[in-house]
């Protein structure tokens, strides 16, 4: 997997997580219903299908946002590409807005991934939390004509344990804040935008960071501050 980079030449956003739990295990620890169909990909890329948990249940829908562009030539729509994440001071643009006061969702994770080392000879560092096998990603969804059922993750300023790999995260939600973050009001909900405080177990690894598991959706791939 090559590194995205966000509009404006910025740093990659991540792009890359795992989730190991059975997905039985997920729907207990979030209290959720699991909806027939869900299924566990161990790791999860942008366009590939993530376990979410939306409005009580625990479902399978695609990672990113579609968008549709036209081209500056014919002016006819391109195919759409998949915004996988959204950055915290942009949700109240007209990309995010609805999604953000309507239709947030909780994404069960066990570790996400970030690119270290050389371009070309980059490998996947590993960043989870010590006292938790799988925790919560903040995330948006909503349903699209294009892929169904898609969602995106939010993000904030990097950890400190991240320096030199990238300066954004996303936003990691306590247990005591999932509900807040799924029921309650936007504003509410904002004020869970914020970089995470405690220590990250980190995993450095020699794992090629081109390895991915839809390497042919690369193209369709953006990560933009919408």
């Amino acid at each position: 997997m090559q590194s995205y980079l966000a509009a404006g030449g910025e740093c990659p956003i991540c792009n890359l997580y795992r989730l190991t739990s059975p997905a039985s295990a997920i729907a207990a620890l979030f209290g959720a219903e699991t909806v027939d169909g869900a299924n566990l990909a161990d790791v999860v890329a942008p366009t590939d299908p993530g376990l979410v948990v939306a409005e009580g249940q625990l479902g399978t829908m695609t990672w990113g946002f579609p968008r549709t562009d036209e081209s500056k030539v014919t002016g006819k729509k391109l195919k759409p590409h998949a915004v996988y994440n959204a950055r915290s001071e942009k949700l109240g643009s007209r990309f995010w807005r609805a999604s953000f006061e309507r239709r947030r969702c909780l994404i069960p994770v066990s570790a996400w991934a970030e690119a270290a080392g050389e371009e070309g000879r980059m490998t996947r560092t590993w960043f989870s939390l010590p006292s938790a096998e799988t925790f919560a990603f903040a995330g948006i969804w909503r349903n699209s004509p294009e892929w169904g059922k898609v969602f995106t993750m939010l993000m904030v300023p990097g950890h400190p344990q991240m320096a030199g790999l990238n300066d954004r995260m996303p936003i990691i939600l306590a247990p005591e804040d999932w509900e807040v973050w799924t029921g309650s009001s936007a504003a509410a909900a904002y004020s869970l935008c914020r970089t995470w405080e405690d220590r990250l177990e980190v995993e450095s690894t020699d794992e090629p960071w081109s390895r991915r598991t839809r390497a042919h959706a690369a193209a369709q791939q953006l990560s933009l501050p919408l």
